[in-house]
């Protein structure tokens, strides 16, 4: 059954983490305040992105440059085409939180 799961409680702007969920290594992003939340795994090679370049709501991978959108996961530059799972986030009483079934 999909839940919520708590992940961390200081992630400020400019700063990013890998979160571990059951099926899923997770890349939480805070940009300018906004949480964003894509599988930690470039499409391209299965490399981890973390690591990458992020700024303008994308991140990209460290390994070949495939760039990705932190908003929905889709693919933005090759040599990735297949686009990666993204997640939804929110504040509730004030702990961060990822929904641990991707966005469809």
């Amino acid at each position: 059954m999909a839940q919520w799961q708590e992940v961390t409680t200081a992630l400020g702007p400019g700063q990013h983490t890998v979160v571990e969920l059951v099926h899923y290594s997770v890349l939480l992003v805070n940009l300018a305040g906004r949480l964003y939340a894509v599988e930690n795994r470039c499409s391209h090679d299965d490399g981890e992105l973390d690591g990458g370049v992020i700024e303008a709501e994308t991140v990209t991978c460290p390994r070949h440059g495939a760039c990705f959108c932190l908003k929905t996961g889709r693919v933005l530059k090759p040599p990735a085409f297949e686009d990666i799972a993204s997640f939804a986030v929110r504040i509730q009483d004030g702990r961060v939180q990822i929904h641990d079934e991707p966005n469809e």
